[in-house]
């Protein structure tokens, strides 16, 4: 065998050797991991953290002096849920029949001038202590709406939980001076609709009995507190439907007991709602 064949055979082993170590050493790497796929590749997108605040109001309900900006349609009331939650309705069909009937013996007129109209010189300061507990009428309601109430002494409700009758929505209450307003206590009868639908005539320890009498509020949320303003409803309802029942025979129950009238576009909203309970 010449030397040129000889050299030619030499290198076609040297690169047969070769191959096959890369082959070796790269099932070996494959094995051991080391060539894997992509890590982020592989990986899914990461995760937002959300966090859901809530808070409450030292602050006095606001004034209702203004009407509603503008007739609203009630049942677009943001649809917001039926939830079925502890605030949502305890209405029965004879609660609702009780409500029709008493609804059909209140007056209907139209409303009065709203000439006059002042929140504390006709139904006195927010909040008064009317049952003479030692707590205002504002620490009573939250204590009774909020869950999990944490107090200041024996009446300061510094913190709870509200799950709003008007949405369903869960708020943590928290008081002081940026948070409290996010917890209100709404009227259910508000207090200008009263006085231009019969509280003009009443006594001034029958308008204060009215602002605080515990059937006609409740805590709710701020947005839906400042939504509804002073209207009746033919204007607003609850966007949580599940309560509309309640929230009604709430106020057919204050009017009649405080000897005040409806509307005619009033009656008929509350009379459809009824109906429907």
């Amino acid at each position: 065998m010449t030397s040129r064949r000889r050299r030619r055979t030499r290198i076609s082993l040297t690169s047969v050797l070769v191959v096959l170590a890369l082959a070796v050493g790269g099932y070996a790497l494959d094995a051991t991991g080391v060539l894997g796929p992509d890590a982020d590749a592989a990986a899914g997108p990461t995760a937002v953290a959300t966090a859901t605040v809530g808070t409450e109001s030292d602050a006095p309900e606001p004034s209702r002096a203004s009407s509603p900006t503008g007739p609203t349609d009630p049942t677009a009331a943001t649809d917001a849920t039926d939830a079925t939650d502890p605030t949502v309705s305890t209405s029965t069909d004879t609660d609702a029949a009780d409500a029709r009937a008493l609804l059909a013996t209140l007056p209907v007129k139209g409303k009065a001038a709203g000439t006059g109209y002042d929140r504390t010189g006709e139904f006195g300061s927010a909040w008064i202590d009317v049952d003479h507990n030692g707590c205002d009428t504002r620490n009573d309601v939250l204590a009774r709406d909020l869950s999990g109430i944490v107090r200041q002494g024996p009446c300061k409700v510094m913190t709870g939980t509200l799950v709003s009758p008007y949405t369903g929505a869960t708020i943590d209450f928290v008081r002081g001076n940026t948070t409290s307003t996010l917890v209100q206590i709404d009227h259910v009868v508000a207090l200008e609709n009263a006085w231009r639908t019969g509280a003009q005539q009443l006594s001034q320890s029958e308008r204060e009995a009215l602002a605080n009498d515990p059937s006609n509020l409740f805590a709710v949320d701020g947005r839906s507190n400042s939504q509804k303003r002073s209207g009746d409803a033919a204007t607003w309802l609850p966007a949580n439907k599940a309560f509309r029942c309640t929230y009604i025979e709430h106020q057919v129950s204050v009017k009649a007991e405080y000897r005040l009238w409806v509307v005619p576009a009033e009656r008929d909203a509350m009379e459809r709602v009824l109906g429907a309970c």
